[in-house]
């Protein structure tokens, strides 16, 4: 039986993001703040972690707190899914999740009929690492393929892998599964910060987005042109660079990079209105960002950043700006630990339309972005209540499906 709950309008609960971690957040997600820092305007009533400035007016703690007024109710689709990473609709209605252990469930809209899927290659499903994200073939409904992305153990260590197949839902498997990419180098000495979305533009290529792994030996390669660490991918169909990419021709640099010097990219989506491809990563301690993820754009990390160490120690030379090095559109401090993020494409609840929704996992709730002229005007808190660690979120015709990592799912609809 469906639980329903209907909200005439949203709760802006202030709630400390300060929530414990599982074995699917990385060290210092849900961190507590320092309390001798100041605390500014905005829905987050919680001290920062440092006192750093931002760049300008609303990049952070937005003012501007915003409350659905549409009434709009949340369903528990279904619960006992395992360890769910993301959530995609395929055509047809179908819903299909992935399960972090390495396995795929296919369900239909109101929760029945859950169908395992096997078949995928192997992964590494130790901290962080698993079987990820997964998108299907924008020609899905001729061919039935889908791609996926991974933590691969591969050869002395592992990484983050991009693999596709067709998938047969009758039979409970993927055929001929094939890996078409990977994020080199492999390491050996993490398990945290795979990143690892999936987004095909309009012309049939996929960004894909792989962390720095963590540890300060990958750290540093998320500003080197030759390392596929801390990147922001651009590949076709059969993982070779895009067309047009940024760096195709540059020597010694791997031309299926997009954008560099990114964290733990754990969200993309494209904007609805401009076409762009928008980010969510974690910070350390503070500092979680949304970008605009732009050709050939330098997004700073690990030399600026608007969080500190997990130790309360200064990051590098402890600046937050720097000449050719991108600012984010908007940064948490405390944490909201983001990952799996949707545009809202319709307007069955009119103020949604074209906003950014982000799951928080130690935040322990979605946060909604009113964007205007690419910046941020607005914000409010969702889905409080639930007390759940919010891993993904997809729309689809009107509605919002939400997976968490307790292995419920929740769909988001017009009350």
């Amino acid at each position: 039986m469906q639980k329903r709950i209907v909200f005439l309008f949203s709760t802006a609960v202030l709630l400390n993001a300060s929530v414990g971690c599982n074995n699917a957040s990385s060290p210092g997600d849900g961190n507590q703040a320092d309390t001798s820092k100041p605390v500014t305007a905005g829905l987050e009533k919680n001290a920062a972690n440092s006192n750093y400035k931002p760049a300008f007016e609303g990049q952070t703690r937005i003012a501007e707190v915003v409350k659905t007024t549409t009434p709009y109710k949340v369903d528990k689709v279904a619960g006992g899914l395992g360890h769910p990473w993301s959530v995609k609709v395929l055509p047809g209605g179908r819903i299909l999740l992935t399960d972090k252990s390495g396995y795929l469930q296919s369900l239909a809209a109101d929760g029945s009929d859950v169908k395992k899927i096997t078949g995928l290659p192997k992964v590494d499903d130790s901290g962080q690492g698993g079987l990820l994200d997964v998108i299907a073939d924008p020609d899905f409904t001729k061919n039935k393929i889908i791609y996926w992305s991974f933590s691969e153990p591969y050869q002395k260590g592992n990484l983050t892998a991009v693999a596709k197949g067709k998938l047969n839902e009758e039979k409970g498997t993927v055929e001929t599964p094939v890996v078409i990419f990977r994020a080199l180098p492999e390491l050996n000495n993490s398990d945290l910060h795979y990143g690892s979305r999936l987004v095909f533009d309009k012309d049939g290529n996929l960004f894909v987005s792989a962390g720095e792994r963590s540890v300060l030996e990958g750290r540093h390669q998320a500003q080197e042109l030759n390392s596929g660490l801390g990147k922001i991918f651009k590949i076709t169909k059969d993982g070779k660079p895009a067309p047009g990419n940024p760096f195709l021709n540059q020597a010694d640099a791997k031309p299926e990079i997009f954008a560099y010097g990114v964290r733990n990219p754990q969200g993309l989506a494209l904007n609805p209105v401009t076409g762009e491809l928008w980010e969510a990563e974690f910070g350390p301690r503070g500092g979680d960002e949304v970008n605009i993820i732009r050709a050939g754009k330098n997004y700073g990390w690990p030399v600026i950043t608007y969080g500190i160490e997990y130790s309360g120690k200064k990051i590098g030379d402890s600046i937050q700006q720097k000449e050719g090095m991108e600012q984010p559109v908007y940064y948490w401090d405390p944490v909201l630990s983001p990952s799996g993020m949707s545009f809202y494409k319709g307007n069955a609840i009119p103020e949604w339309e074209n906003n950014l929704f982000i799951c928080g996992l130690s935040g322990s709730r979605i946060n909604r972005l009113v964007i205007k002229d690419d910046k941020v005007v607005g914000e409010e808190w969702l889905l409080t209540d639930k007390k759940e660690r919010f891993r993904d979120i997809v729309y689809s015709d009107g509605m919002f499906y939400v997976v968490t990592d307790s292995g419920n799912l929740y769909r988001i609809s017009k009350g």
